[in-house]
């Protein structure tokens, strides 16, 4: 039971948990561990940090080998998965998400189970097998071998953070347990558990050279259209209460130039604010269908195509002139 190599991309994630029946929300890529960034989104629900990971790092932090029940904790036990089983520790652990029928069964199953055992549920799920390797490229002439890291590969990994009954975890599939960041009275709604996180990702950053730039953060917010959609139906009824007022007071002839004046600037704000939240709900969408075309791009096999296209290349006898060019042009013989 093998699990694909999928990239950290927010289309990708988002389609990833849809595929899993969580519904509300959506991934956004940060480019900033600004506050005011992290404030424009929320709330959040959780963060996932992509790193290029070193064996043999030291990590002095002390870690929670028995995590409480209410804490969602699995050991990473799968090689490739580590980046959907960081979106399931921000899922498992968000009591404001979701998760749909598939992940609350299974959360509920894995519930008193140790963090080994969790991490088998995973591999064993199949609902979350097909949803992850839905992502898979298509290999038809020569199947990926799995083979374990060199010393000289690039080997990156997956870590979230989350805010939990009033504490800010780090969750890392390949410690022991949980690791306790520090306290935040507010939800994830609330700015607190963003600004204990921020140092501890930007010292992890700052622990390797000023050449090493690939490092990726992603947020798991609400859906931001679901959002605008709410906030524009709430402007559209606040609207139709003040034309209403208006209309009264037409027909009563009830002249009142101060109220009137100020229903009327109501008015000029409340539309404002419609054609704002049209914008913003537009913008969605087109970020959404930009994802979905470049998943399908992802997923479609290109190989038929492209060895009919060198056939016929062939065929005219043009290939091998091309072949002979860039040859030249890379200095080959």
């Amino acid at each position: 039971m093998s699990w694909c190599t999928i990239e950290s991309d927010p289309g990708v994630f988002t389609e990833l948990i849809q595929q899993m029946q969580v519904k509300g929300v959506q991934v956004e890529e940060l480019y900033s561990l600004d506050l005011d960034a992290l404030d424009s989104l929320r709330p959040v629900y959780g963060l996932i940090f992509l790193f290029k990971w070193r064996p043999g790092e030291k990590d002095d932090r002390s870690v929670i080998k028995d995590p409480a029940p209410d804490v969602f904790f699995a050991s990473q036990v799968i090689n490739n998965a580590c980046a959907t089983q960081a979106i399931l520790s921000v899922l498992m652990n968000s009591s404001e998400v979701d998760i749909g029928p598939e992940l609350s069964e299974f959360k509920e199953f894995t519930r008193t189970f140790p963090p080994e055992l969790k991490g088998l549920a995973i591999n064993n799920s199949e609902a979350i097998r097909v949803a992850h390797n839905s992502f898979a490229r298509p290999e038809p002439l020569i199947p990926e071998e799995q083979r374990a890291a060199g010393k000289d590969d690039d080997v990156y990994h997956f870590i979230s953070y989350i805010p939990i009954d009033g504490v800010v975890y780090e969750l890392d599939g390949l410690k022991e347990g949980p690791i306790r960041l520090g306290s935040c009275p507010g939800g994830q709604n609330d700015m607190g558990w963003l600004r204990v996180v921020q140092p501890v990702i930007q010292k992890r950053i700052e622990r390797y050279s000023q050449n090493e730039i690939r490092f990726n953060l992603m947020a798991i917010i609400k859906n931001r259209k679901e959002m605008y959609t709410a906030e524009l139906k709430e402007l559209q009824r606040r609207r139709e209460r003040i034309l209403q007022q208006l209309a009264v007071l037409q027909t009563e002839r009830m002249v009142d130039g101060h109220n009137i004046e100020a229903m009327n600037s109501s008015l000029l704000e409340i539309n404002a604010g419609i054609e704002a939240a049209s914008e913003k709900i537009l913008v969605e969408e087109e970020k959404f269908k930009k994802w979905r075309t470049e998943n399908i791009r992802r997923k479609h096999n290109y190989i038929p195509f492209l060895y009919n296209f060198l056939k016929i290349l062939a065929e005219k006898k043009q290939l091998r002139p091309l072949i002979d060019k860039a040859r030249q042009k890379a200095g080959k013989p």
